[in-house]
This record gives structure tokens, C-alpha cells and sequence, in this order.
């Protein structure tokens, strides 16, 4: 007699040909309705589907040592840096040249150094007080340009150069590199006086190895247009440089005086600032026009004539800007002036004329 649990001739050719394909078995109605039957209600339950969790891979050969709140301080300090530095690279090429902070990433020094063209103008830096060293790395792309800008050129970005600067060229680098490590300094100035040099320039970054290849680093991009050209600059912060004045990298040492309200205490010291300002008095006397042939052919003792009578109020100018009404006098044996009134200048009304 055969049991309940045998399969059939069309169940066994079915698991035969499954087997032979690679498939699995799709069991028939008859069979799938005696499994639902004789399975525990435990197992269905445990077949019941579980929301998949999102799994975050940890590398322990990068961990995240910066801190959200220190690469924030760090992204909005060298925002207001890379502005300045824009300004300042404008007037040392003469032209307009735009600064722009690209990004300011944790990732390790090997990861850095491999992402290096070669050759390049790789600058080590000596950040003292702080231990160790800093890179900046100016990229070929936008250095020669520049280069060429101060030479009188037109800074077109057609440089195919691949070669190590010359001596030439690495007087006139330095020029952009001390205006950028300037720069620097007034940025980092609310959390540390660092007095930054250069040590050395290298061409090839594979041959500097300031920190271990799996150290972390804090890379701060920049993107550099001159003219047509663009290019990056990189300053790269290892963080162990900077690890012992982390607790002065907080977001609010660099945001929190935008938000803060005007007291007594700084509103003194602006108005002891600004009285102790200079600014420039002029007393016009008399406007008028006059030819050119007869401003050649004054001499002593000539009389111009005016429209002014002599019994107007002069006028005092602050600045450049008229504030006073004045007389003409002596005082003390000098000449002097009285005030006598203060200038309202009228508002310039806006009008509308309709044509017909």
C-alpha cells in the first residue's frame, strides 16, 4: 500500500526535468496544500518577511577621526578664506581671478598623494606652532598660466608643459604662494597664530612622505579661474597636526559672532575707533569756468571774476560731501572759518516725463 507522503509519476518527472534545468520544484496544488497543512504555525511565522536593514561597511584602515562638527568649522572657515584669497590673486595677476572652495574631505595621505599628477609644484609646509608638516599643492593647469600672466603674457590655459619648474618659475610661484599662506593665516587667526614657511618644493609628491600612507588627512580644495583657465589648489591638514586644538574648531568659534547682537562694550569701541579716524576738510571758496588761454597767461596780481557775491556763506565739504555753511575770518593770526549752518541736501526726486 503506499503512503500518503510518496509523490507521483507526474510529481518525480516534474522533479526530474527541475533538476536537469537548475530550477527549484513549484510543487502542485495538491502537494502545496498537504505542506501548508502539516507545517507548525512557529515556522510560518518565522517566514514572515522582515524589513532589510542598510548595512554601512566600516573600514577600519580609514576611520573617521574629524568630527561633524569640526569639518563645519573647517568647510565655513574656508569658504570666507577662499574669497579673500580671490581678491588677493586678482591684484597680484592684475586680471580677474576667481577663488571658489570645491570641498573639504577626510580621506587618507595615501589616497591624496596618488590623486597627484606628475610632475607638480608640491609645496611642504612648516605650520608652526603646531607639529608636523602641511602640503599645498598648486596644479600645472592653473600655475603656468599664471605664470604667464606675470610675465606679461596673456595667461591662456594651451600650456601642455610637463616638466619640474625652473628657478625663473619658482621665484614667481612663490609670490602666489606666500599671498595663499597670508591668506591663511588671517583665516585661521581665531584659532590659532600660526607663522606658516615654506620648506621645501618638491615635483614628484610620491617621494614625500610627511605622515603614514593610511594617517588621515583633511584635503581643502579649491578651484581657481584666471581668464579661460581653471585649475586646483590643495591644502592638505593632517589631522594629527591639528588634533590637540580640535576642541577650538567648533562651528561656533567661526558662526557665532555673525549671530550675535551689538552690546555697549563694542558699540564704545567702534566710536573710539572712528574719532580717532582723519578725514579730509576742504573749503571752496568760489567755482568758476575760465579759458584755457587765460589760465596759461596768469600771473601775479591778475583778478578773476566770479558770480559770487562776497557776502554768501561758504561751503565746507567732509569728504568730498558739502555738510557746512561757513564764513571767511582770521583766528589766532590764521585764516579760519566759521560755521554758521548746516547743509540739508535736498532728496533727488524721481519724475516722469510722457512723451506725446
Amino acid at each position: 500500500m503506499m503512503s500518503e507522503d510518496a509523490l507521483g509519476n507526474d510529481e518525480l518527472e516534474e522533479l526530474l526535468r527541475s533538476m536537469e534545468s537548475g530550477g527549484t520544484v513549484s510543487p502542485t496544488p495538491v502537494a502545496a496544500t498537504r505542506a501548508v497543512e502539516e507545517e507548525p504555525a512557529a515556522k510560518l511565522a518565522s517566514k514572515i518577511a522582515v524589513p532589510r536593514q542598510r548595512v554601512v561597511t566600516y573600514d577600519f584602515k580609514r576611520p573617521e577621526r574629524v568630527g561633524k562638527d569640526q569639518m563645519r568649522a573647517l568647510q565655513s572657515l574656508h569658504e570666507g578664506f577662499a574669497r579673500n584669497f580671490g581678491a588677493t590673486l586678482s591684484a597680484l595677476l592684475r586680471t580677474l581671478a576667481e577663488s571658489k572652495l570645491i570641498s573639504v574631505d577626510q580621506l587618507t595621505y595615501s589616497e591624496f598623494v596618488y590623486s597627484l599628477e606628475i610632475p607638480t609644484c608640491f609645496n611642504l609646509l612648516r605650520p608652526a606652532p603646531l607639529d608636523g608638516n602641511w602640503i599645498l599643492d598648486i596644479s600645472p593647469s592653473i600655475l603656468y598660466p599664471m605664470i604667464d600672466r606675470m610675465l606679461g603674457g596673456k595667461s591662456s590655459g594651451d600650456s601642455t608643459l610637463k616638466r619640474p619648474l625652473s628657478d625663473i618659475e619658482l621665484r614667481l610661484t612663490s609670490r602666489v604662494t606666500s599671498a595663499f599662506l597670508r591668506n591663511l593665516r588671517e583665516a585661521w587667526m581665531n584659532a590659532v597664530t600660526l607663522d606658516i614657511q615654506v620648506e621645501r618644493v618638491e615635483s614628484n609628491p610620491q617621494l614625500v612622505q610627511i605622515v603614514p600612507p593610511n594617517e588621515v588627512v583633511i584635503l581643502v580644495s579649491l578651484e581657481i579661474v584666471v581668464a579661460n583657465t581653471r585649475g586646483t589648489i590643495n591644502l592638505c591638514i593632517p589631522f594629527n597636526t591639528i588634533e590637540r586644538i580640535g576642541s577650538k574648531l567648533t562651528s561656533n568659534s567661526w558662526i557665532g559672532y555673525a549671530s550675535s547682537r551689538s552690546n555697549a562694550k563694542t558699540s564704545n569701541q567702534i566710536e573710539a575707533l572712528i574719532d580717532t579716524s582723519s578725514v579730509e576738510v576742504v573749503v571752496d571758496l568760489v567755482n568758476t569756468d575760465i579759458r584755457a588761454v587765460d589760465l596759461i597767461n596768469l600771473q601775479v596780481g591778475d583778478i578773476i571774476t566770479t558770480d559770487k557775491d562776497c557776502r554768501s556763506p561758504l561751503e565746507v565739504s567732509i569728504a568730498g560731501v558739502g555738510k557746512f555753511e561757513a564764513r571767511a575770518g582770521a583766528f589766532k593770526g590764521r585764516k579760519a572759518v566759521e560755521i554758521t549752518g548746516v547743509i540739508d541736501k535736498p532728496q533727488i526726486a524721481s519724475t516722469t516725463e510722457a512723451v506725446a
